[in-house]
């Protein structure tokens, strides 16, 4: 069984929390791949810069300078930073971003026009959303057997949200999609499970509720959560990303604290 592990941009923004996230993770038995965010880090260093960041439903929207600051972040500080302290606890790891080795291969997602009616007028009000430089994953967007490839040589990967698109442009991809994507490809060659690790205990039915983790969660309850409005903005990506994965053959998976990776605490999700 190969255990993909994603962490949030808020534990990775906390030194203390990755810290002990990392020596955990390290200590996990069994081939594993670590997939990480670094947000929260690129949120900050685009208003350091003067640069007021947009998102979608917990999505970024990506033009090219917003591309080189994640590429910064995401594939330079935030991973190195990552795998040397793997190294630190034992685990020999690999840094990787998507255009490295050709590990991850995206599609550049396409503008999308959408609309609503005008609430005086009850005309249509059509607009172009375009998202920029995101990368859209595919069935044969993940190189499996290369991975695979370094977990048997008894190597790490870790995997950041830079992906590439083959023709020399690199992408920016959520990297709760690149966690799903990955524990997908390995379940077509083997076993896998997926978790999802932040700075919450699991998914909360009461977001102002700490203690109001959902233990169990399956697709039509997730619905009425989004109805609700008890999810939203990064919770929604995240949860998308993990029915599909259940969907598409991965065992098991898991939304937790970063704390609690070597328990069982968290929200397990049901097909």
């Amino acid at each position: 069984m190969v255990k993909v592990v994603k962490i949030g941009g808020n534990v990775v923004d906390n030194p203390v929390l990755l810290n002990d996230f990392l020596k955990n993770f390290a200590s996990l038995e069994g081939p594993k791949i670590l997939v990480h965010g670094g947000g929260v880090m690129a949120t900050q260093l685009q208003k350091e810069l003067g640069i007021e960041p947009k998102m979608i439903e917990g999505r970024r929207v990506t033009d090219a300078e917003t591309l080189r600051i994640v590429t910064m972040v995401y594939a330079g500080w935030c991973n190195k930073q990552i795998v040397a302290k793997l190294q630190g606890f034992g685990c020999n790891a690999l840094g990787l971003s998507g255009c490295d080795a050709n590990v991850i291969r995206a599609e550049k997602r396409k503008p999308v026009v959408v609309g609503g009616k005008l609430e005086e007028a009850g005309e249509l009000n059509l607009m172009t959303l375009d998202y920029g430089f995101v990368g859209d994953l595919d069935s044969k967007s993940v190189d499996a057997e290369l991975l695979l490839s370094l977990t048997e040589r008894g190597v790490t990967p870790v995997l950041c949200a830079i992906t590439h698109d083959g023709n020399g442009n690199l992408l920016n991809t959520n990297a709760d999609t690149i966690a799903s994507a990955v524990a997908v490809a390995i379940a077509r060659v083997q076993s896998s499970e997926l978790f999802y690790c932040f700075e919450k205990d699991g998914v909360l039915y009461d977001k102002e509720d700490d203690d109001s983790v959902i233990p169990e969660l399956d697709l039509a309850g997730y619905e009425v959560l989004k109805k609700e409005g008890r999810v939203a903005a990064g919770m929604i990506p995240k949860l998308d990303n993990a029915f599909r994965a259940l969907d598409a053959g991965v065992g098991a998976v898991t939304i937790k604290h970063a704390a609690n990776i070597l328990n069982t605490f968290g929200t397990r999700l049901k097909a």
